[in-house]
């Protein structure tokens, strides 16, 4: 790996704790450059790459055709705001709209924006069907954001704490009990159902087959809109462009953003029917969302990924990967399950396991704890056999010590 010293040229590691909010614990590591799926941290020790920016670089690190496009568009036209007409937009839009069969898009900056323009949607439809105060049901173990609304529809308490009063507006029911949806049918105030088709932060949980073809046909009886919160599986992680579509079931409302921009921040709201009509100018809006710069870049990753045929690739090596997994895991009794799907894995073991971050870190492997007790896999998308062969033989062995060292009944 090549660097350039004009970039960042004092950008050596601070005391950062004097600087920055403490909204981090941050790992004691500091990365100077990337390609494909390694990093390179300051002193020239390479990690191998096994979460991506949690989903986020899913072409990898410094890919050739991401960077040719943002040299060349920062030489061309960076932003110029919404007042006007963006070209690449407008080709972003009709590219995400021909991937999902939606009709409409929004963009924003990042998945929580996304989400909240999801949920603004739905209190508008609401609203406009003369229920006076809509309601979105959400699930247990959901994540959707941290901003007041979204963080409001998440269920985790720690992050809510100190920050209320939150908005009210939302229901609560299991997720993957469709049965326990279903009874709320006779509540006259709900307006639409938000759920992840699969839960990233609340420990890839992989719902029965058949669960989002439930909620559809709930949603339909009831008048309610479906909306699939995909900021973490979408973009190509679960093998599909987006995970509804293994279903074969169509969202009102579609959120996106993580590898949408393989690290540029972008985020999309998408709709149809009801639910894509409902906003008009000045009635939402964003500074930043759908600027040239950050489409066009959205614009090759997608383009890239077909010409690369990346989802059949996902499926693929995301089996390998689970498969692999599991053979070697299968004799560990503190492992309790290994779920996933495509190149979104989960390994949940019976005890707290934040410690293997660090522990994988000094081994070079980058990895994520998630729920406290699962470690979350979420490599780019590009990763192959030998990739994923590596990060096997690191992972494995740290997983086993760690489970020897640390007794179930020790936290």
């Amino acid at each position: 790996m090549e660097t350039n010293s004009l970039l960042c040229p004092n950008c050596e590691l601070a005391n950062v704790s004097n600087t920055l909010m403490s909204t981090y614990n941050r790992l004691p590591v500091t990365f100077s450059r990337g390609e494909g799926v390694w990093l390179e941290d300051q002193q020239g020790k390479r990690y191998l790459d096994a979460l991506a920016g949690i989903a986020v670089c899913n072409l990898g690190h410094a890919h050739p055709r991401i960077s040719e496009t943002i040299a060349q568009q920062s030489q061309t036209l960076l932003h110029t705001s919404n007042i006007y007409n963006i070209a690449c937009q407008s080709r972003l839009a009709e590219k995400l709209i021909a991937i999902t069969a939606l009709e409409r898009v929004f963009f924003g900056n990042s998945g929580a924006e996304a989400n909240e323009c999801a949920i603004k949607i739905a209190r508008m439809v609401g609203h406009q069907r003369g229920i006076t105060s809509p309601k979105v049901v959400v699930m247990d173990g959901a994540f959707h954001g941290r901003t007041l609304a979204t963080l409001s529809a998440t269920a985790n308490d720690n992050l809510k704490r100190g920050f209320g009063p939150l908005l009210d507006g939302f229901y609560r029911v299991p997720f993957n009990d469709p049965e326990t949806l279903r009874a709320l049918s006779d509540h006259r105030d709900i307006v639409a159902v938000m759920v992840e088709p699969i839960q990233g932060e609340g420990g890839i949980v992989v719902p029965n087959t058949g669960y989002l073809k439930a909620l559809r046909t709930i949603c339909d009886q009831n008048n309610w809109l479906l909306i699939l919160d995909e900021i973490q599986t979408g973009v190509g992680r679960t093998g599909e462009w987006y995970a509804f579509q293994s279903e074969g079931v169509m969202p009102d409302v579609l959120t996106s953003a993580k590898g949408l921009g393989n690290g540029v921040p972008i985020g999309a709201c998408m709709a149809r029917g009801e639910a894509a009509k409902v906003l008009s100018p000045g009635s939402h809006g964003s500074t930043f969302g759908g600027n040239p710069f950050c489409c066009a870049v959205a614009l090759t990753v997608l383009e890239t990924m077909e010409q690369e045929q990346l989802l059949n690739k996902v499926k693929q090596t995301g089996g390998l990967f689970l498969n692999m997994l599991k053979e070697q895991l299968a004799d560990s009794s503190g492992v309790k399950a290994l779920r996933g799907r495509g190149l979104m894995i989960g390994i949940e073991l019976d005890r707290p396991c934040g410690a293997l971050v660090e522990h994988c870190l000094e081994a070079g492997l980058l990895i994520n704890v998630t729920a406290g007790n699962t470690v979350r896999l979420l490599p780019p998308l590009i990763v192959d056999e030998n990739d994923v062969a590596a990060i096997v033989d690191i992972l494995v062995p740290q997983i086993r010590a760690f489970l020897a060292k640390q007794p179930q009944d020790s936290h």
